[in-house]
């Protein structure tokens, strides 16, 4: 059985992939296990997984994440503050655990990184995510430089970037944003289930063969394509 790491696994697409990763040995967070935006989080995440798992990491899936408004018109300190959270959440936590997790690998023979960005890394978001944006674009870049850096030593990196998935956070945008219109958008003409999103997880995490490192795959109902 594979030991995998998996953040943000108690609702939508992360615990998705907890129910996609039945088998496995599986140790997932959630909101419970310590808070992103303290940068000591994942330091202590890390270790804890470790110590679940009886010494030994196969998989990292960086899943949590966080999707707050931060408008154009918010006071300075304010719209810092948001692009500070947010990325610090969505990016720098991550890259923490990237990083403990390519040494791990490196010492033990090999292992896979699974990045879940979104769309928005490639296509953008609302005029209040300029932050989200830029996280998830800066997720998929460390994916891609993680590929290229350390293949050699058997460290395998992917991403996925999922388009609206019907989470909390997904629920909420449609209906702030007009559903309707939203959908109209989605030559689909739904938005992605969140099982949809941990196939692909699961597929990179446990199957995908190494050539396909550094793969980026999309899942949002071609609304965006490249």
């Amino acid at each position: 059985m594979t030991a995998i790491l998996l953040t943000g696994a108690t609702r939508g697409i992360g615990a998705a992939c907890a129910d996609a990763f039945a088998g496995q040995r599986l140790f997932g967070t959630g909101s419970a296990d310590g808070d992103l935006a303290d940068p000591a989080t994942p330091a202590r995440l890390w270790q804890t997984a470790l110590d679940a798992l009886g010494g030994r990491v196969d998989v990292l899936v960086n899943n949590a994440g966080i999707f707050e408004a931060t408008p154009l018109d918010s006071a300075d300190d304010a719209w810092l503050a948001g692009w500070e959270r947010t990325l610090q959440v969505n990016l720098t936590a991550a890259a923490q655990l990237c990083r403990l997790a390519v040494r791990h690998f490196q010492a033990q023979g090999g292992g896979r990184i699974v990045n879940v960005a979104s769309r928005a890394a490639y296509r953008g978001d609302s005029p209040a995510h300029w932050h989200y944006a830029a996280a998830k674009a800066g997720m998929v870049a460390m994916t891609k430089t993680i590929a290229r850096g350390y293949a050699r030593d058997g460290v395998y990196a992917f991403a996925v970037c999922p388009g609206f998935t019907m989470t909390g956070m997904a629920d909420d945008y449609l209906a702030s944003r007009g559903g309707a219109a939203l959908l109209a958008d989605i030559p689909l003409g739904k938005v992605a289930d969140p099982a949809e999103v941990a196939s692909a997880v699961r597929y990179l995490a446990l199957e995908a063969p190494p050539s396909m490192t550094g793969a980026v795959l999309d899942v949002n109902g071609a609304s965006y394509v490249r």
